[in-house]
């Protein structure tokens, strides 16, 4: 007891305590005025006014908001948004230099868009000394003493395509070539430059999807053989999943694919079945996905019911945004 009463490190406990209770009461009015309460009784104060005399030229907005002449302005028309990628499929990455096939054509994909492509292009054709006899960014064509070299805006966004061709037919030596070089320069696709004339290539058009009645379809600005290519491409990939998207067979000639797909919600049900049967093989639909050529550079994606089962319009809708989804 003695200790605690005649302890040095005790004796100024009550006079800190009284200290502390004391400045308790000072802080709305004394020395640490607490800010908190000023924001809540604040009131708006009238605007600032310059002097009328002064120099108008050397003002301006530093941040100028367009003014809008009416707030409740309804579009004559729906607006064209472009749809997101979708994020079907089982995520496999698409790699930086890619090759297409169909009835004899070649071509390469590139992943990246044709204002980075165009520059790498220039690179390839300096590098290997061939001899450019015409060169135009904005067409995306250089004509060599070999061959012409031709790059378009991918299918897919932010992809380019590539051609070498000399009288209509593809330069397999040249598209090996190229895509030895763009494999080997993947790793600095990223900081690559990029050619401002070029970018106007990938001004692409927008995939739509369509009502027709009750049937749906996919309208696809591309011609039907780049489209049958990616497809088939992506299809071969992704659509190896039995019993629920599967890629049963494919045809070049007529372009189309043959594709069993079970729906979103009678795979739900099929899980629910699968507790009590381990029969659900009946969830899952034939469906042909047939292209038509439609112009030019127009192609219409459609899904056609090949089983003895009606083919549901919304289900006929969520493979069409599936398969589309591999286009955007």
């Amino acid at each position: 007891m003695k200790f605690a009463l005649f302890n040095p490190a005790l004796k100024w406990m009550p006079l800190t305590l009284v200290a502390a209770m004391s400045l308790a009461g000072c802080a709305r009015d004394g020395f640490y005025h607490d800010r908190n309460l000023d924001y809540v009784e604040t009131t708006p104060s009238a605007p600032l006014a310059l002097p009328e005399s002064r120099d108008m030229r050397q003002y301006g907005d530093a941040m100028p908001v367009p003014r809008v002449a009416s707030e409740n302005v309804q579009p004559s028309e729906p607006a064209l948004v472009r749809p997101p990628r979708a994020l079907a499929g089982s995520g496999s990455e698409q790699d930086y230099v890619e090759r297409r096939n169909i009835d004899g054509q070649s071509w390469l994909v590139i992943a990246a868009p044709p204002g980075a492509v165009w520059s790498q292009l220039e690179d390839f054709v300096q590098s290997r000394q061939l001899g450019v006899q015409e060169s135009d960014a904005e067409r995306g064509m250089i004509e060599t003493s070999e061959g012409r070299i031709r790059l378009e805006s991918g299918l897919r966004a932010g992809n380019s395509e590539v051609r070498c061709e000399r009288g209509g037919q593809a330069l397999s030596a040249c598209l090996d070539a190229l895509e030895n070089y763009f494999s080997a320069r993947s790793a600095l696709a990223d900081s690559a430059s990029s050619s401002l004339s070029a970018q106007r290539l990938d001004r692409s058009a927008y995939i739509q999807l369509e009502q027709e009645g009750d049937e749906w379809k996919v309208i696809i600005p591309r011609n039907i053989d780049r489209v049958w290519a990616e497809l088939n491409h992506f299809l071969t990939l992704e659509f190896v999943q039995e019993g629920q998207h599967e890629l049963l067979s494919e045809d070049p000639q007529v372009h189309e694919f043959l594709v069993n797909y079970t729906p979103s919600e009678k795979r739900e049900r099929g899980f629910l079945l699968g507790l009590i049967t381990p029969d659900v093989s009946q969830m899952s639909q034939r469906i042909r996905l047939a292209l038509e050529s439609v112009g030019t550079n127009q192609t219409v994606l459609r899904a056609i019911n090949a089983s003895e089962r009606d083919l549901d319009p919304q289900d006929q809708r969520e493979l069409l945004e599936r398969v589309s989804g591999y286009l955007r």
